[in-house]
């Protein structure tokens, strides 16, 4: 990271402060670098409303599959609104057409569902209903 996009920046109170700070570090952050804002990051899932996630999510994704470990330990946080905001978030990252209003809805779907249950359970999901491309809002 640089300098000038300090933690304290990042973890800001003020959530138009800690925006900024994301998104000029991702767009910063020196090769090889990503992996400790990753960490810093990951930190701030389940924070604010749907905006200062929306920010998030896209700064997350930003940064590549980097950012999948890291994710995959949040989604099994013990805080809904975390796990929800990383299932989401990793939607985004596996498919960036996904509306990030129906990303949340469908993390709060699986949430609800189990932490074990994932889209790709079939077994787990055998009595649920399928998604269809109207269940997601295109070009977020």
């Amino acid at each position: 990271m640089y300098p000038a996009i300090t933690k304290e920046l990042l973890h800001d109170a003020d959530d138009e402060v800690s925006r900024a700070a994301w998104r000029t570090a991702v767009g910063l952050v020196l090769e090889g670098a990503e992996a400790t804002l990753v960490a810093e990051l990951v930190t701030e899932l389940g924070r604010g409303e749907r905006d200062v996630k929306l920010s998030l999510s896209r700064a997350l994704v930003g940064l590549g599959d980097v950012i999948e470990p890291a994710l995959k330990k949040a989604i099994g946080s013990d805080d809904p609104n975390v796990s929800e905001h990383a299932r989401a978030t990793e939607m985004l990252l596996k498919d960036p057409e996904v509306g990030f209003d129906a990303a949340i809805a469908e993390a709060k779907r699986t949430v609800a569902l189990g932490a074990g249950w994932s889209q790709g359970d079939e077994n787990a999901q055998a009595d649920q209903p399928k998604l269809t491309e109207d269940d997601f809002i295109k070009g977020e």
